[in-house]
């Protein structure tokens, strides 16, 4: 594997370029056919053997690299981090520095690859203003006054859809601008509670937030009954993926149905579990929401179109402190439902289940049992779609949720 193509990362790219000369350090990188050190600065600089000084190494066998480089990578290449977290590479030294460089390493390792096909540019017409409604929801719940917001669109069928963590009711905005949806369904995304537009309530600067199941589920209930929805379909990805299975066990009659994208009893944590330890989403020493985002962006299949990507990524980066790490308490330990009954879940509320081909979290292994145990009536692995299918490939998503949209609306 011939890494001095590292050298030519930064080539018109100008993020990078000022990322670079504010961020030197430097890193070995073995597995190829010789170690070599790679130098970050004011340019990259690769020298063949590893330097006693590189902070950290990343080792991969020579095949492993090969993988990763080729334009679509096999499911756990598509990233540094996705090959860490499935044991493909190795990352040993400083994690620290590691972890505050993960999204930019990801960008410079990306030169590694032959460049994707070239998009035409969008076309610019007429100003637009987009159908959907933007508010703020104000109520009191778990003894505490609360202020929401919420965006909606269309008419019919309520569909309630929960975001990810650490992120907001953005990741919804192609769904909310799809007539063909909005024509039926009344289509309602909400910010949780800390999350993007929605305010933390008062007194959050004494508070270490953490979100627990009976929170979320009573959040999701709260807002549903003050917007007077009449047995809404809930639809939810990642946290809001599970989410939907523990509405449907405490209050699955109150649901027509429940749709889950990216839904499992648990999540596959992987070797992320080590950066989480460290408190690297949460340190004074480094931009938590960056590395947020450079530790999801390896659950973003590598076929996802670049805009809807980044623009995905930027919504962690906005996040507020603490916030994803608190998300990840209910997803990785409150919330998780291996000792659950969950034989005949659909029974109680009509579940649907559908997972893209590249999530290393929630896998479509993990679905797949899940869908078997649950007696859920359908489910299907999206092919060329991760962690985020609304928001990172919303196209192609619409091509997989339509059918399901159908029968709930023909059994409503």
């Amino acid at each position: 594997m011939d890494f001095s193509a590292l050298t030519a990362a930064l080539d018109e790219n100008a993020a990078l370029q000022r990322r670079a000369r504010l961020a030197a350090f430097s890193f070995a990188v073995l597995g190829g056919a010789e170690p070599v050190t790679v130098r970050v600065g004011e340019r990259i600089i690769v020298e063949t053997g590893a330097a006693a000084n590189a902070a950290f190494g990343l080792t991969a066998s020579p095949a492993s690299w090969v993988e990763f480089a080729k334009p679509v990578p096999a499911v756990g290449f598509q990233s540094l981090v996705a090959m860490q977290r499935v044991g493909h590479l190795r990352v040993e030294g400083d994690i620290l520095v590691w972890g505050r460089h993960m999204l930019f390493l990801e960008q410079v390792f990306a030169a590694l690859r032959p460049p994707a096909p070239g998009q035409p540019p969008a076309a610019i017409g007429a100003a637009v203003i987009e159908p959907v409604v933007g508010r703020y929801l104000r109520l009191d719940f778990n003894g505490r006054p609360h202020r929401i917001y919420f965006e909606e669109a269309g008419q019919g069928i309520p569909l309630l859809c929960l975001h990810t963590a650490g992120a907001d009711g953005r990741q919804y905005r192609e769904l909310l601008n799809d007539p063909a949806i909005t024509a039926r369904f009344r289509v309602i995304a909400f910010d949780l509670p800390w999350h993007g537009k929605s305010s933390p309530p008062a007194g959050f600067e004494t508070v270490a937030y953490q979100l627990t199941t009976q929170l979320y589920v009573d959040t999701v209930m709260a807002v549903s009954r003050a917007l007077g929805l009449a047995r809404p379909a809930v639809m939810g990805c990642s946290i809001g993926g599970r989410a939907v299975l523990h509405l449907a066990l405490q209050h699955g009659g109150q649901f027509r149905a429940a749709i889950g994208l990216q839904s499992a009893t648990h999540a596959e944590s992987g070797a992320d579990t080590r950066l989480r330890d460290l408190g690297v989403l949460y340190r004074p020493d480094i931009h938590g929401q960056e590395a947020a985002a450079g530790t999801v962006a390896c659950l973003i299949a590598p076929t996802s179109p670049r805009a809807d990507k980044w623009e995905t990524l930027w919504h962690y980066m906005q996040g507020g402190p603490s916030v994803f790490l608190g998300d990840l308490h209910y997803y990785f330990s409150d919330g998780d439902l291996r000792n659950a009954n969950l034989v005949g879940l659909d029974s109680k509320c009509p579940l649907y289940l559908l997972t893209g081909e590249y999530d290393l979290s929630a896998t479509p292994e993990l679905t797949a049992e899940l869908a078997r145990m649950t007696g859920a009536r359908h489910f299907e692995v999206m092919k060329g779609m991760g962690h985020f299918p609304m928001s990172e490939s919303p196209g192609e998503f619409r091509r997989y949720l339509k059918p399901v949209l159908d029968r709930i609306a023909a059994e409503s």
